[in-house]
């Protein structure tokens, strides 16, 4: 199992690195590259076509501005693409990306995040994978019961 970690430009990476710890953490392989919609579309399409045949099994592609990326990537490959809003420096306060990616005709579905929330972009990737693994399934029960175990924590403290 493999999950492809591509974004606009390395700009993106400081927003995108949670998604890679993430993955990291549970175990999983990933490819990171740089695919800019805008600046290098033949990029763009062979990595979307052949993404598949390299061992990919899910794409998480991480955008600013105009948010192309995600969605172009989805009209070109079979795989489950998730988008990953991020607020860039020529953003319009991160709407721009996140309407970008969100707004996605009939047929070309996008998984969207919230922006900036590469972490549970690569979360969503985990829990996808964990639908025909069941270690990994484990792994994402185990997360969540901590996830839970920190709230109950937390709450114990402010009494």
């Amino acid at each position: 199992m493999k999950v492809g970690i591509i974004m606009g430009s390395t700009s993106d990476l400081p927003v995108m690195q949670e998604a890679i710890d993430f993955l990291k953490e549970m175990d999983i392989d990933i490819e990171v590259d740089i695919v800019s919609a805008h600046r290098t579309p033949d990029k763009l399409f062979d990595y979307s076509k052949n993404a598949h045949t390299r061992g990919i099994n899910v794409i998480i592609a991480g955008a600013g501005g105009a948010a192309h990326l995600p969605g172009m990537v989805a009209s070109l490959s079979p795989l489950p693409v998730i988008g990953v809003p991020v607020k860039s420096r020529n953003s319009i306060d991160g709407w721009d990306s996140v309407l970008s990616i969100l707004q996605m005709p009939g047929g070309v579905p996008v998984a969207t995040v919230a922006l900036d929330g590469a972490k549970n972009a690569g979360i969503l990737a985990a829990q996808i994978l964990g639908a025909r693994d069941t270690a990994l399934q484990d792994k994402m029960l185990a997360y969540k019961e901590g996830l839970k175990q920190k709230i109950i924590e937390g709450a114990k403290s402010i009494k």
